[in-house]
């Protein structure tokens, strides 16, 4: 984490708060009123990274309400034993916004990181989770949305061969807009290995679009119809 900037009440500042908070939560932004769960405030700030980058705010409500921290350098210091389960570990700076009162905002900004994906290593048995943000939500990330992720860090030229799976896929798709890596596993009677590896070629050769969604990824055209 960056070091944290020091400050004193700034109504610039505050404005520029209560106009970020008017926005409500999204793909960019999560408010938290306190850091009582640190690992969940983790796994947003990795949803964050893994995505496109995004800004928490701890010390605002869920409504839009701003109470603030009475104790921010507790809050703070929870939050950065938490990031230190996160591998690789994360770029966040830290901002310390007094609004008055005796209260404080935490606001941590976190860039789309060029070394993702990142996880949070948790438990005895060393669990390895990593998430991504989609609309206001951050969903635990599949082991195909890990893998796009992964390998779009170092692009290059994607080949795949056009066969019988594919052109089905392709059928399939222009009547049902979506498919999942179950339903296709069911549909075309592949074993689910195959199959997931053909949907990550097709994703990172453009022809499909992923949508991560926590019941299972859909899968779309990536351009309408395929020809």
């Amino acid at each position: 984490m960056k070091p944290q900037e020091s400050s004193i009440f700034d109504p610039k500042q505050v404005q520029e708060l209560r106009n970020l908070v008017l926005q409500g939560e999204g793909a960019s932004l999560e408010f938290k009123r306190k850091a009582s769960n640190p690992d969940k405030i983790v796994r947003e700030m990795i949803a964050f990274a893994n995505t496109r980058g995004g800004i928490l705010l701890i010390g605002v409500g869920d409504n839009g309400e701003i109470p603030g921290l009475k104790y921010p350098e507790g809050e703070s210091h929870v939050v950065t034993g938490a990031l230190g389960k996160v591998k690789p570990a994360l770029e966040v700076s830290e901002t310390f916004i007094p609004i008055g009162g005796n209260r404080t905002v935490l606001q941590f900004t976190i860039p789309e990181s060029k070394r993702k994906p990142h996880y949070i290593i948790t438990g005895d048995n060393r669990t390895k989770d990593s998430f991504v943000r989609v609309e206001d939500k951050s969903i635990r990330a599949s082991r195909e949305v890990k893998e796009i992720i992964r390998r779009k860090q170092h692009p290059k030229d994607i080949q795949f061969r056009y066969g019988d799976h594919e052109r089905f896929l392709m059928q399939y798709l222009e009547s049902n807009k979506t498919i999942t890596l179950k339903e296709f596993v069911n549909e075309s009677g592949l074993k689910r290995f195959y199959a997931s590896n053909k949907l990550i070629l097709l994703v990172l050769a453009n022809v499909l679009r992923i949508i991560p969604h926590e019941k299972g990824d859909l899968y779309t055209l990536a351009f309408g119809k395929f020809s």
